[in-house]
Order: C-alpha cells, then structure tokens, then sequence
C-alpha cells in the first residue's frame, strides 16, 4: 500500500510505504501526490516512511523517480527517509542524483525519532 497525506500548516507531505508495494498502487497514488503538491509552498518538507514496508520490487523504481520528479518540480527543500531495514533501501541515493535536479538537502533516518529531529517536530 502507498498512503499520500498532508500537514499544511508545516508543510509536511509524508508519504507511507505500506506492507507490499505493487507499481500500480504508486501509480494510482500519484494523483493524490499531484493534488497535495498544489498546496505545497517552495521549500516543503517530504517524509519518506518505510518503516513499515515488508516488500517493494525494482519494478516501482520508474514510478519512484516520477515521484521524486514532481516534487522536485513543486521545490522541495528538505527530503527525510525513515528506513529502518537498509536492506529495504532500492537504490535512493542513486536516484535522487537522476531525480531531483534541485538537490534538496537529503536526511537518511534509522528510527522514527531521528527522523522527527531532522523534520525539526
């Protein structure tokens, strides 16, 4: 599952990696992605949550990159990615060197507490 939300007053989007995730769910959530980024202000902050994710195939990884695209496109200033299980990980770095043409400070997190000091909760 791939859950899209919003808080507008920090202007924190989080995005949720859920159990198994299929190409088609981050598909399907992509226009969640594009309406919640059309309240975003430049400079939001993005939080990665895979600390529940059982499984994610490199079949997502196009889609992953579509995601990253977008939010580049809407000014991201500040990426933090809670992942726990590195062996989760399905090459991050790689593609944000591909994705995001802005470079947004990026903030890799084992635990959920690092990663609310880097989102500065």
């Amino acid at each position: 599952m791939f859950l899209v939300t919003v808080n507008k007053i920090r202007q924190l989007l989080h995005l949720s990696y859920i159990q198994r995730v299929k190409p088609v769910e981050l598909q399907r959530g992509r226009e969640d992605l594009k309406s919640m980024l059309a309240e975003m202000a430049p400079g939001f902050s993005v939080f990665v949550d895979f600390g529940r994710l059982e499984a994610m195939g490199l079949d997502c990884v196009p889609e992953i990159g579509r995601s990253m695209e977008l939010m580049d496109q809407h000014g991201v200033g500040l990426v933090v990615r809670l992942i726990p299980d590195p062996t989760k990980d399905i090459g991050l770095n790689i593609l944000t060197v591909f994705h995001y043409k802005r470079r947004p400070r990026i903030v890799n997190c084992k635990n959920l507490l690092e990663a609310a000091k880097a989102l500065a909760l």
